[in-house]
């Protein structure tokens, strides 16, 4: 992936500093422009900082070509990282609410997130696509996905290593799945790629971020932010809970909208396989995943249902911004004219 185009003077300044390594950099400058921003910005919304925030982190992932390697580590970029990040918890914890828990069993723990999930009064993309969307919209809504889906799991597979026993098993059970159980060609990612070409999209990754507003990019931030702190391991495991939680029924509603569209297989194995898988998901995800942690280590608790909050409250924020622009028949997306193959 290239760089993606800077979007104000803080990422402009940053992105002409990653065109060159240089071990020594001082960014104590850029650091005071950030918080400039952020004082006068709400952090979600902040197209410059969010972009920002996504490159600094996918140096962690595939990098960028003609980007040194090194940038990855350098100390003075996760020096600016982490400030940054420390107004990005801030603003999630906000929007996340008072997080609300029992310590019990770890069915308990499985039943409050269900709880959790049923409560969840968001806007439903899926009610919409399966109903009303036109084919542009849906090639919005999936340009809107892409930028995770294409590289489905990996956020939360940082969590591996962090984790033991039974939450760790769960894990890996649920990453297996979703990086196809082995078989070349059945990785999620791979059926998404599949998706996309089959409604004349781009599938590299990466191939839409000039079009992805702040609020979709900050929602994948969130997973990396949590994914890459061994502090919120428990984050990114209530985050992969909730998300497996709520995504069987509406995986059928996104289904039911591209068969509706006059698409079938292969272009909606995508959803059809998640509809199955997880069903089964959302049990391990509930039970022996975050159950599994907290019965394992009851203090990880807060860090376990503040990541299934932030991920309730940001989805509402990235679903209110689609159907309200299409409500008012306008696009999701930064730039309406987007790139279509054949």
């Amino acid at each position: 992936m290239e760089l993606p185009e800077d979007r104000g003077r803080i990422s402009e300044s940053l992105f002409e500093v990653l065109r060159t390594y240089d071990a020594d950099v001082d960014l104590s400058g850029l650091e005071h422009d950030a918080f400039e921003v952020l004082d006068s910005e709400d952090i979600l919304y902040s197209e410059d900082i969010q972009i920002l925030l996504f490159a600094l982190y996918e140096l962690h992932y595939r990098g960028f070509d003609r980007v040194d390697a090194r940038w990855e580590w350098n100390p003075s970029l996760l020096g600016l990282r982490a400030k940054i990040e420390e107004r990005f918890e801030a603003r999630l914890r906000q929007i996340a609410g008072d997080v609300s828990f029992s310590l019990g069993s770890a069915q308990d723990t499985a039943r409050q997130l269900f709880a959790l999930a049923s409560a969840d009064g968001g806007p439903s993309v899926s009610n919409y696509i399966s109903r009303h969307a036109t084919i542009e919209q849906t090639r919005e809504f999936l340009m809107h996905k892409s930028i995770y889906q294409l590289k489905e799991a990996d956020p939360h597979s940082w969590a591996i290593p962090r984790l033991t026993g039974r939450g760790k098993s769960a894990l890996m059970e649920i990453q297996f799945d979703e990086y196809g159980a082995g078989r070349p060609g059945a990785m999620h990612s791979e059926l998404f790629e599949i998706t996309m070409r089959g409604l004349g999209l781009d599938s590299e990754f990466g191939a839409y971020i000039e079009s992805l507003p702040a609020i979709t990019l900050a929602s994948v931030n969130m997973m990396s932010f949590f994914g890459l702190h061994r502090r919120l391991r428990g984050s990114i495991a209530g985050h992969l809970a909730i998300y497996e939680m709520t995504s069987s029924i509406p995986n059928a509603r996104y289904a039911r909208g591209f068969r509706r569209l006059g698409f079938d297989s292969p272009v909606t194995d995508y959803f059809d396989e998640h509809v199955e898988a997880d069903a089964v998901h959302e049990q391990i995800a509930g039970r022996d995943l975050a159950g599994g942690l907290i019965e394992q280590d009851p203090s990880i608790a807060e860090a376990v249902f503040f990541g299934a909050q932030a991920a309730c409250a940001i989805d509402a924020l990235v679903g209110t911004h689609q159907l309200e622009a299409w409500g008012r028949g306008d696009s999701s997306l930064r730039q309406p004219k987007v790139k279509v193959q054949g």
